[in-house]
């Protein structure tokens, strides 16, 4: 499903094609997105990204797509790589509870803005790095709305179709303050097809187990 058939949807479902509704339907299908990526993550967006630490700073920026971490290693001298656990960062700072202590990180956390002016979370390192060191990091990612995408088209409209439609009617009918029984009929297909994308969004990557006679239930 693209975007035009996802928005003419949309308003056929509600029944309301009023101009100023029309346009608030790139923020329905906005929220949406964020909703279903926050609580499904697909192997198919996921990526990789190579940071680098510097040494005596405890702190990394995220990539700007950034959604949640798969993996990650931090390189050493003889190009060993070095997974990283993950931590809280109260962790990390009662552990390593001054910056000089450093060594070759073996932790770490995700950590907020460092002020109001800044949006973007960073990684924060146990303990603080002692050199510059390459971190190879797995990591899913937000990727770009069907909204703004310039074929119409993303991966999500492509094979969860569903529920991209009924999570944007969702967001649409509490717009509208809508009849609650309507609300309800849609949070509960939203759900359901949520469940499934679950279910199937990682079986979709396993195209060995589908040839070798995986039973694969249909998506739509």
């Amino acid at each position: 499903m693209n975007y035009t058939a996802l928005s003419s949807a949309i308003q056929a479902y509600t029944k309301n094609t009023e101009t100023s509704f029309v346009a608030e339907i790139p923020v329905f299908v906005q929220q949406a997105e964020q909703r279903i990526y926050n609580s499904v993550q697909f192997p198919s967006l996921r990526k990789t990204s190579t940071l680098s630490t510097v040494s005596g700073t405890q702190y990394v920026d995220c990539p700007n797509d950034f959604l949640a971490v798969y993996s990650m290693a931090v390189i050493d001298a003889t190009s060993s790589y070095n997974f990283l656990l993950n931590k809280d960062v109260n962790f990390i700072r009662q552990a390593y509870p001054k910056v000089t202590d450093t060594g070759l990180p073996q932790y770490y956390a995700l950590y907020g803005p460092r002020d109001t002016t800044e949006l973007e979370l960073r990684f924060i390192f146990g303990p603080t790095p002692d050199a510059t060191y390459s971190l190879d990091l797995q990591y899913f990612f937000y990727p770009e709305s069907i909204t703004t995408a310039a074929s119409g088209q993303t991966w999500l409209g492509d094979n969860f179709d569903s529920v991209l439609l009924y999570g944007s009617l969702v967001e649409a009918y509490t717009y509208m303050k809508g009849e609650q029984d309507m609300m309800a009929l849609y949070n509960q297909k939203y759900m359901e097809a949520l469940a499934l994308a679950k279910r199937l969004g990682d079986g979709m990557e396993r195209q060995d187990a589908y040839r070798s006679g995986q039973y694969r239930q249909p998506v739509g």
